[in-house]
């Protein structure tokens, strides 16, 4: 498989968690319209995610938590059993229609892409990057774990070194504890110090293979290139992996209303042109993001690089309608979005001064050695 290949599935149209969930937002379903009103997503490299069975996900979640979350979503209604041991109906992590269905359809596509990649290739799932989904309970939005069950699929097909990069902009505490101490796994995260779920400190080795980089608020374009040059890049070349996994959040955006850093979408772009070409497969996934215009602009743009496009200056007519469509209800962003949201997807950038906590970060952790 050389053709980048899509994931992605109709039932994140319409689903939601809830009319307040900041998971309310259209996010899957925009990159797949905005990449069909570019022409960038042919149904040659379009495949529809299935289902994860509940038998694929017991490989890393315990049959207890599954059967729970099968179960909430026929009832509709969680005990306070399944909120005491699983979190499941909690205010972060409530009960709605597609509870099992949903997170299962994005794990379903996390695992198939292990599958794919069983030689070389490169695979997309937006849908993709719950990684703070724990082995017993849904954790921060995320009712299971895909990040963890895709690296497991590429682990059954042969492929040993996995080099994980997440730049969300929170910490992945749940493939922390899935791969803490693996020494074929590589794991480099890039997080806002102090924001939930407050792990993830530069201290933390993982057990040794682990590279936690928390960054300060205001983190700028300046700061991710120089700990992209410095730190990701460099690590990952010389850890010389079989397979990398990007999680492309997208809640480090100066427009997301969960964090505050101040990146623009370049920043993460240029992540991702850099670590291409270095591992034979490599597995996209989105992660988080809760502003619908800000992740489907980033989003949409991550298919076109996997591909070697660039996006136009100003979108065409069919592209902008499917931004002008979108509603941010219930924040103050989305009263207001500014003109360049509807007509364009590349961010202006946002460089800015470097700072030392950033600079003493990159250097302590660059002089780190690499697992095993």
């Amino acid at each position: 498989m050389r053709t980048p290949v899509f994931i992605g599935h109709e039932i994140f149209r319409h689903s939601s968690y809830g009319r307040w969930h900041p998971l309310r937002v259209p996010r899957v379903s925009t990159v797949m319209d905005l990449a069909r009103a570019l022409g960038w997503l042919p149904a040659s490299q379009f495949i529809t995610s299935p289902r994860a069975k509940p038998a694929a996900l017991v490989n890393w979640h315990t049959a207890d938590y599954i059967d729970a979350l099968q179960r909430v979503q026929a009832s509709q209604t969680a005990t306070s059993m399944d909120r005491e041991r699983h979190d499941i109906g909690s205010v972060t992590n409530p009960v709605f229609p597609e509870i099992f269905s949903r997170p299962a359809t994005a794990a379903g596509g996390s695992i198939l892409a292990g599958e794919l990649l069983c030689h070389q290739g490169i695979v997309y799932n937006p849908a993709g990057g719950t990684h703070h989904g724990m082995p017993d309970r849904a954790n921060g939005f995320c009712y299971l774990n895909d990040p963890v069950l895709a690296m497991l699929s590429l682990r059954h097909q042969g492929v040993r070194r996995i080099a994980y990069v997440d730049i969300d902009a929170h910490h992945p505490d749940g493939v922390e504890v899935g791969f803490a101490g693996d020494p074929e796994c590589l794991m480099i995260s890039v997080h806002e110090a102090r924001l939930w779920p407050r792990s993830g400190p530069i201290e933390n080795d993982g057990g040794g293979n682990a590279f936690n980089l928390p960054v300060p608020r205001g983190f700028n374009d300046s700061e991710m290139a120089l700990v992209r040059d410095a730190l990701i890049l460099p690590k990952v070349a010389a850890f010389r992996p079989d397979a990398i996994v990007l999680l492309c959040g997208a809640d480090g955006l100066e427009e997301d209303p969960l964090s505050h850093m101040m990146l623009s979408n370049n920043a993460q772009l240029d992540v991702l042109r850099g670590l291409m070409g270095l591992a034979p497969r490599l597995l996209v996934l989105g992660g988080g993001g809760y502003n619908p215009w800000s992740v489907g602009r980033l989003w949409t743009q991550v298919w076109g690089v996997l591909n070697g496009l660039s996006a136009p200056d100003v979108l065409p007519e069919a592209a902008e309608q499917v931004l002008r469509k979108l509603r941010f209800d219930g924040n103050r962003r989305g009263k207001n979005p500014p003109e360049h949201w509807f007509t364009t997807l590349r961010d202006a950038h946002r460089p800015g001064p470097v700072g030392d906590e950033v600079r003493q970060s990159v250097r302590t952790l660059a002089a780190r050695g690499l697992p095993g």
